[in-house]
């Protein structure tokens, strides 16, 4: 789990090489809490990925039906007809445990719940890691691509 910004040294090549991995890995990315306002962070960040060549999914039940940047939106992580790699969540900490229950319902598994900056719940990530899916918590896959990529 990768939990925050670890000080230089071993534990940060680590962290580093596993989101290098997570980054150059997957292809499918639900965003979930995504906004088709393009002022907010979710809308930022799909425009990126997008732009880097990701498969990026909008899950969001108030604009399910909607597209958001040009992709259908769907309002649960079990409506999405494709399998996911990554489960990238902006939603308030409050929505975060149940966020991680859909997704560990889902079949086939996510590999990954990338929970974005701010973003923490250990408990939640206790339960996906016991799942067998790596977690992110408190990054941006924009900054962290950016800087590794």
């Amino acid at each position: 789990m990768i939990r925050d910004n670890p000080t230089p040294g071993p534990a940060k090549a680590a962290a580093d090489h596993t989101i290098r991995a997570i980054l150059t890995g997957s292809r499918t990315i639900a965003v979930v809490g995504a906004s088709p306002k393009p002022e907010r962070p979710a809308n930022i960040v799909m425009r990126y990925l997008i732009a880097a060549g990701y498969r990026v999914v909008p899950v969001n039940p108030g604009h399910a039906g909607d597209e958001i940047l040009g992709r259908p939106a769907f309002g649960r992580l079990a409506d999405v007809p494709v399998p996911i790699d990554v489960v990238d969540v902006f939603r308030r900490r409050e929505a975060l445990g149940a966020v991680v229950d859909e997704a560990l319902a889902l079949k086939p598994l996510p590999k990954v719940i990338w929970m974005q900056l701010g973003l923490r719940d250990d408990d939640a990530a206790s339960r996906a890691e016991a799942a067998g899916l790596t977690v992110v918590m408190d990054r941006c896959m924009r900054i962290e691509h950016r800087r590794l990529g």
